[in-house]
């Protein structure tokens, strides 16, 4: 990949690094880059996990990077198929993605993070969306996510004055799962996504599927929706093989041997 993006594999785990000195941020080839990449790990059999960060420990990601838009870059370009930053729209993503923020996410890159399904930060960085502030609003995602991740009124401050959540803050409200010191956060978050990795990957499948389908709705309708036989990745679950490996492995008293079928 070019040096803006890189991935290193780690058995079933995926470690992708945007490295765009000083602030990670994005423009749009850089996006572009991104969605390939998350395609080639929501493509690929054997991995199971992605973790996205950033380079050394300032930024996480910078968001949209303003010396491409003042060179004309607009703000509604084509950032790809998978939307800003090549996650933020990437629908029929069925893979676990842990965002290890290293540093400040700022803008589309706290829309990056808010993306990912799961949260592990540095204990020195910090969330905001400064783009009222700018004359935009973070619409790759900021709006729409963060008053569904947060209070609404907490989410309402962040977006209309762009003011700065840190870790302490955004854990206990539940943004961040987990934090660490800046020299622990790769190997943790490794160490998260290998964890994970052994569950069933179409139980993981399943599960984002479920809730992406359901989440708007009241739990009456959710049930209905879930039992409809329309969400495929839980019909396919239900189906496979690992289905009945998980129940034998228990019985025989192993560790189970998934086939992701």
């Amino acid at each position: 990949m070019n040096n803006a993006v890189n991935f290193e594999l780690y058995d079933e785990v995926m470690l992708i690094t945007l490295d765009r000195p000083k602030a990670n941020a994005i423009d749009a080839k850089t996006s572009h880059m991104l969605g390939e990449v998350f395609i080639r790990f929501r493509d690929d059999d054997s991995l199971r996990v992605a973790i996205i960060t950033g380079a050394e420990d300032r930024f996480f990601c910078g968001g949209w990077d303003l010396k491409a838009a003042s060179e004309g870059e607009a703000v509604d370009a084509d950032f790809g198929p998978g939307g800003f930053a090549g996650l933020t729209e990437l629908w029929d993503l069925d893979k676990p993605v842990i965002a290890a923020v290293n540093g400040l996410a700022v803008g589309g890159g706290f829309e990056l993070a808010l993306a990912a399904d799961l949260i592990i930060a540095s204990s020195h960085a910090e969330f905001f969306v400064p783009e009222a502030t700018l004359g935009i609003i973070p619409d790759s995602g900021g709006v729409l996510r963060l008053p569904r991740r947060l209070p609404r009124a907490v989410a309402m401050d962040m977006l209309m004055t762009g003011r700065r959540m840190n870790v302490d803050e955004a854990k206990h409200f539940g943004l961040v799962n987990r934090s660490c010191d800046p020299e622990h956060l790769i190997n943790e978050a490794l160490d998260w996504a290998h964890q994970i990795a052994q569950s069933a990957p179409l139980s993981l499948a399943a599960i984002k599927s479920v809730i992406r389908e359901t989440e708007t709705m009241d739990l009456e309708s959710a049930y209905e929706c879930m039992r409809s036989g329309e969400i495929e990745a839980y019909q396919k679950m239900l189906r496979s093989e690992d289905a009945k490996e998980g129940t034998l492995a228990f019985s025989e008293k192993r560790s189970p041997k998934w086939k992701g079928k």
